[in-house]
């Protein structure tokens, strides 16, 4: 069986959309990785013939034990090469996640050793996401929430952004909200109001909700 990039990517977005807590179905894919209903349809099938996939009556599509190893293998990838470009070549965090998103295809398995020889087996990337699965659920049970439901008057630390969308990191970035980060929450009402860094900074609430902070 030929594993493709396509196949590589659709099996990608299955694991991803499933560790944001997201039952997956066709349309998700179809929002997940911007292309055409039709060209899901068809993708689908071939993954469900390969063995990769399974599909409920209801249409639920999960990983099997096949399709989850080739996923879990381009994830891994995927967080090596967002750690090389940010501790050896200084790329902003921000910017790291597309660049991996082409590279992770082209990764030998000689270099993936290589990659973890120089820079260890570290459990985040630069965005603090964890490698592999990583539902809401259990960011919860270790203590964490989105940043929209902290509570007035608590002080807080970003510990991981949702990585896929490059204008929420930019416009982030730009308001100081990186992990590592500490924030002291002023208000939760439309939006959130912070203090960062000693200045005041109003945060759309919907890109509140993409990050996961523990309190302080």
């Amino acid at each position: 069986m030929r594993i493709t990039i396509s196949k590589e990517n659709y099996l990608k977005a299955i694991a991803e959309a499933e560790s944001e807590g997201e039952s997956v179905k066709a349309v998700t894919l179809t929002r997940w990785l911007n292309v055409s209903a039709p060209a899901v349809t068809m993708a689908v099938k071939r993954l469900k013939r390969d063995g990769l996939i399974s599909v409920a009556a209801e249409g639920q599509i999960t990983l099997t034990a096949s399709g989850r190893e080739i996923a879990n293998r381009i994830l891994k990838r995927h967080h090596l090469i967002e750690r090389m470009l940010t501790e050896i070549f200084g790329l902003e965090w921000y910017k790291v996640h597309e660049e991996a998103e082409q590279l992770e295809h082209a990764v030998s398995a000689d270099f993936e050793r290589k990659l973890v020889e120089k820079l260890g087996t570290g459990p985040v990337c630069p965005h603090g996401n964890r490698v592999g699965m990583d539902s809401p659920g259990e960011r919860r049970n270790r203590g964490l929430k989105p940043l929209d439901e902290a509570a007035p008057g608590e002080r807080v630390a970003v510990v991981s952004i949702f990585e896929r969308d490059r204008n929420l990191l930019e416009y982030l970035d730009r308001a100081g909200i990186m992990p590592g980060s500490r924030l002291d929450v002023l208000s939760v009402n439309g939006d959130v109001e912070l203090r960062i860094s000693a200045q005041r900074q109003l945060v759309e609430r919907a890109a509140a909700a993409r990050v996961w902070v523990k309190t302080l």
